[in-house]
């Protein structure tokens, strides 16, 4: 069952907490925080988070570009409706990130 759970993502890992719209925006605006929108340009262009930089999940730099944030720091991640930002957090963890908050619902939840 772990294996399915892995390879399908079905389980959540101990360093990704999903928070609600309210959790989420009281947690980046304590100040400078690691923002990321894991959405499409055209989807990030379409509107964003204040601040958010957009890591396109579907790009074959998207590693490339998390490599240049720290590890160390907590990470915060959305998209759309929160299924790329879930598997982009799992990407993340097998990155070596061990803080990563992921909005509940996506960028849809968040307006």
């Amino acid at each position: 069952m772990s294996l399915l759970s892995m390879l399908f993502g079905t389980a959540q890992n101990s360093a990704v907490k999903v928070l609600s719209a309210e959790e989420f925006k009281a947690q980046i605006g304590k100040g400078k925080v690691q923002l990321a929108d894991v959405r499409t340009p055209g989807e990030f262009n379409s509107g964003h988070i204040k601040n958010a930089k957009n890591i396109d999940f579907f790009t074959g730099s998207f590693a490339d570009k998390f490599e240049k944030l720290s590890k160390e720091k907590p990470v915060y991640l959305y998209c759309r409706s929160g299924a790329r930002s879930k598997k982009a957090s799992n990407k993340l963890v097998t990155m070596g990130f061990t803080e990563i908050y992921d909005l509940k619902g996506g960028y849809n939840n968040w307006k």
